[in-house]
């Protein structure tokens, strides 16, 4: 049975920290491999990816926006993207990236979809509803449960900063979750690559939680200072980015292109670590 710790861990020994988003905008997709149906060409697309960084790749990090746009086409896509990472990446961590939570009842639905339905080693959710709610995911010790913390988006400030007690919100999710959430040790935080003052901050209230660090490549992340901030003896951290590894090339050398941004990126988070 896969463990997502398990997994981690092995690829953290091997000095390998980069988890690639798979987010196929299908605009941006190389007419080459344009099929029939967006199904057809989103799975075509997202395989090759696949093939060019799965030696490089810790993890890899569908955003469930992307195919949920397409409906039923989108759906298929996702889970046959999914069965491949599986089958032809089995030791590179599947994140899905779905941001949900609700009550518990309704979370059952979001575990069987999550980790039945697309077999994902771990999912992201938001914190709002509080760990009764989440219970449902936080029970499944095998998988890995990313809290959103500190966001890379520049409007997170808005409620992620307001003041509790004498600290901002970010930094008590981070210590609730460190704490009362991870009794089953399977949480993680995301927290943003463009604040790593705040990395740092969220790193010292929580030592030994792994976090999922978006913000690198597109969106501008200072790696060496995320790095710097979110390191620890073993490990504990996944950086993120998808659009500058994806659409490196929209030409018949996509995938070339895909796996020296991918190879790139990796020697330059070695570098900082």
């Amino acid at each position: 049975m896969r463990n997502f710790n398990e997994l981690l861990r092995n690829n953290w020994n091997e000095g390998k920290y980069l988890c690639v988003g798979l987010d196929p905008e299908y605009e941006k997709i190389p007419e080459s491999l344009r099929k029939s149906s967006v199904r057809e060409t989103i799975v075509a697309f997202n395989r090759a990816i696949i093939d060019a960084t799965k030696t490089i790749a810790c993890g890899y990090k569908p955003n469930t926006a992307f195919y949920e746009a397409h409906g039923d086409e989108g759906f298929a896509a996702l889970q046959e993207t999914c069965f491949y990472i599986l089958e032809h990446a089995p030791e590179v961590a599947l994140i899905l990236d779905a941001k949900r939570a609700d009550i518990g009842n309704t979370n059952l639905g979001y575990v069987s979809f999550a980790f039945e339905q697309l077999r994902a080693d771990a999912i992201t959710l938001h914190p709002y509803l509080g760990a009764e709610a989440l219970q449902p995911f936080l029970d499944r010790k095998d998988k890995g449960i990313f809290i959103l913390c500190r966001t890379s988006n520049p409007g997170a400030g808005e409620l992620q900063h307001l003041s509790v007690g004498e600290e901002p919100l970010y930094l008590h999710v981070a210590k609730r979750v460190a704490s009362a959430w991870n009794g089953n040790g399977n949480c993680g935080l995301v927290v943003g690559a463009t604040y790593p003052t705040e990395i740092a901050a969220v790193r010292k209230v929580a030592p030994g939680v792994p976090f999922l660090i978006p913000g690198i490549g597109a969106q501008g992340g200072d790696l060496r200072a995320a790095v710097a901030a979110a390191k620890e003896q073993e490990g504990a951290f996944l950086i993120c980015a998808s659009r500058s590894i994806m659409y490196a090339s929209r030409g018949l050398d996509f995938a070339e292109a895909a796996q020296k941004a991918a190879l790139e990126l990796d020697t330059a988070i070695r570098t900082a670590v």
